[in-house]
């Protein structure tokens, strides 16, 4: 019998309150010969930086990344940079980044000036006509104890209040009363993310999060701050030690996701991948389908959270980060970068890697079948659609034997959480996501 490395276990790296005793425990370890160690991903890049891609996407999609090295990798899988680029080439645009990001700090600084100041906010501070609420929750978390100082804490630094403000003509937009009026949801549920881990217990660490979800909130004026967004920043403040390259690689995830949180006066974005979900699981298995039908979950909004952000409660924090990076590198496409990066930011970056054929091996496995298949040309269904259809597929029997409504549907998907193996779980999504193509193509 052959033995067989059981790995290091990766719990040290993102420890939990010792108070909770119910956080799931991750299935996700680091293995010699299969993790992306450390000096593997140094021994990827040439010595000017340049990065051989191929060299890494494989053995991530085998064993995830080295918690110690995530951050960094990440910033590839992301698109934050080419991997075609130099060292230097990556210092000058992560300078201009956090250039960027400083300025539109200070922006939101002058309009609120809790932003930066290492403390944040859970009660309204303004109502939807623009006007200060003296609320006695604000004032405490602002430690201001005055009127002039609630005007404050609403943006007016003249301390002369918001309604004289208005009145002197300067009337906030409509933007700013709107960006305002999310600042304590946003506190909300930057207490409510990832409580159990030990790094959240430091109030700087939550602000730092309030921060980069307030700033992105403001410059992201179609989407705004959602629900859900705080689950999916969380994970790049822990691994980043720099706010600013925190955000970017947030912004960067948002470019993929956004379109789930945007919604227009008839729909929300979401939606169209729940449609796509629903023509899935009915390709890949009609008799489920038919069964969610007659409970009246056809239209598949029981698994909106999985899609919105990507199966944070489905696993371990440990887990779903080791999930995203499988998912990114199986969805690995090297013009990521260019396709993100404002033309005119690229033109003295990168310059020599442009125009090069690039080569299929630099892509990701599943968007290597997306390009065989010619799917390309359409808009490509993500990976994860088709993790939310192995998820079911493998609880087909359950939810066919005891869903008797949809909240039995709901209770059955509420009870994996913690249960589920990541590297399973992708797998399976990969022989589904060739089934399914397998199947269209006949149609």
């Amino acid at each position: 019998m052959m033995w067989r490395d059981p790995g290091q276990p990766a719990d040290s790296y993102y420890e939990v309150r010792p108070e909770i005793t119910d956080a799931p425990k991750t299935k996700f370890r680091i293995k010699a010969g299969k993790t992306l160690s450390v000096r593997k991903w140094q021994s990827a890049f040439s010595p000017d930086g340049q990065l051989d891609i191929s060299k890494t996407l494989g053995r991530i999609h085998r064993g995830g990344v080295h918690p110690s090295i995530r951050g960094e990798v990440w910033e590839f899988l992301l698109g934050c940079f080419d991997p075609r680029s130099t060292f230097e080439e990556r210092s000058q645009i992560r300078q201009r980044r956090r250039v960027q990001y400083a300025q539109w700090k200070e922006e939101c600084h002058q309009m609120f000036p809790l932003i930066g100041s290492g403390r944040f906010i859970t009660a309204p501070i303004i109502n939807d006509r623009g006007e200060a609420i003296l609320d006695p929750l604000v004032l405490l978390e602002t430690n201001l104890g005055d009127d002039a100082g609630a005007a404050t804490a609403a943006g007016d630094t003249s301390g002369s209040g918001v309604n004289n403000a208005a009145k002197n003509d300067v009337p906030m937009s409509k933007k700013e009363i709107q960006w305002k009026l999310t600042l304590h949801q946003i506190g909300l549920d930057v207490k409510r993310t990832d409580r159990a881990l030990i790094f959240y217990e430091k109030q700087e660490n939550l602000a730092k999060l309030w921060d980069v979800l307030s700033v992105y909130a403001w410059i992201d004026g179609d989407v705004g701050y959602c629900q859900g967004m705080s689950d999916l920043c969380s994970p790049m403040i822990i691994l980043l030690d720099n706010e600013a390259d925190a955000f970017w690689c947030f912004e960067r995830l948002m470019r993929r996701l956004r379109g789930n949180f945007r919604s227009t006066g008839r729909s929300v974005g979401v939606e169209a991948q729940l449609s796509n979900l629903a023509t899935i699981t009915q390709v890949v298995d009609p008799k489920l389908h038919q069964h969610l039908e007659t409970l009246g979950g056809g239209d598949y909004l029981f698994a909106i959270r999985m899609l919105m952000v990507l199966f944070r409660r489905e696993f371990s924090f440990g887990d779903s980060l080791y999930l995203w990076e499988m998912m990114w590198a199986l969805e690995y496409d090297p013009e990521l970068f260019l396709v993100y990066e404002e033309p005119e930011s690229t033109s003295d970056c990168a310059e020599g890697s442009k125009g090069k054929p690039k080569s299929i091996r630099h892509y990701g496995k599943y968007e290597r079948e997306v390009l065989k298949s010619g799917a390309k040309d359409d808009a490509p269904l993500p990976i994860s659609v088709f993790l939310v259809v192995s998820v079911l597929k493998e609880k087909s029997p359950k939810l066919l034997k005891e869903a008797r409504g949809l909240d039995d549907v709901v209770k059955i998907l509420n009870d994996i959480a913690g249960d589920l193996d990541a590297k399973k779980a992708c797998a399976n999504a990969m022989k589904l996501h060739k089934k399914y193509l397998k199947q269209a193509k006949k149609t």
